[in-house]
């Protein structure tokens, strides 16, 4: 099984951790980086193929990764010279990927099984598998609903619930296929296509633990949880 990480970004909102190093590569513990935990785990999982996108200080990462003999994966690389957004990258590389693979960040902790969720993919026929997650957002201010001028209903600091995405994809080949390379195209952009050709892609819900590590609290929180979890997150 072939897995795509997305490691290109330039980790903006993780400042100042990321001001010198690139976000797959901040620790987790006192034990590994983050890229480690998800190589980790993608092999335990069942993968054996890893392409790994790169841009922002993509060396360091290609320094530390090699050729992931350390895991007994195989790891190889692709730069993009300028930002192509989250499928951009992926449009360059379709020769060399199998029908149905794994697209997934960098930078997460979850104890999802990639394998269920691309095998769930290959199965469906769908052009596309979101992982999501139920969030819910805490709105901190009094919520007003009304009509003709007039305020009808109040509710004060409501919790909303939302599917999110994850950052976890299965995708097809052929699905992709009909796009131009080269170009910045983002998940948004696939998402609103799909959806406008009603071609509709599938959702894979999961009620695990997911944390998307893109702010200073957020990686805080990650590395508390990831000593607590040890064992959990990198089953041997």
């Amino acid at each position: 099984m072939h897995a795509v990480i997305l490691a290109g970004g330039k980790g903006v909102r993780l400042r100042p951790y990321t001001t010198t190093m690139p976000k797959p590569l901040v620790p987790l513990g006192d034990e590994c980086a983050i890229l480690e935990v998800v190589l980790r785990q993608l092999k335990y999982f069942g993968f054996t193929n890893i392409t790994i996108a790169l841009g922002h200080l993509g060396p360091m990462i290609e320094a530390y990764v090699r050729g992931g003999d350390r895991w007994n994966l195989e790891v190889d690389y692709a730069y993009e010279d300028t930002p192509l957004g989250t499928i951009g990258p992926i449009l360059n590389l379709l020769d060399k990927l199998p029908d149905h693979f794994l697209v997934m960040n960098g930078d997460i902790l979850t104890d999802l099984n990639y394998g269920t969720l691309l095998k769930t993919h290959a199965a469906s026929g769908r052009p596309l598998t979101v992982g999501t997650y139920l969030r819910d957002v805490k709105i901190d201010f009094g919520v007003l609903e009304g009509e003709d001028g007039l305020i009808k209903t109040f509710t004060e600091k409501p919790t909303l619930n939302y599917d999110v995405s994850m950052g976890v994809y299965g995708l097809s080949k052929k699905t992709l296929e009909r796009y131009p390379k080269g170009v910045p195209f983002g998940f948004d952009n696939l998402m609103l296509d799909l959806l406008a050709r009603e071609e509709y892609p599938a959702s894979f819900r999961f009620d695990g633990y997911w944390l998307d590590i893109g702010r200073p609290e957020d990686y805080d929180l990650a590395n508390k949880q990831f000593v607590e979890l040890h064992d959990h997150f990198l089953p041997k």
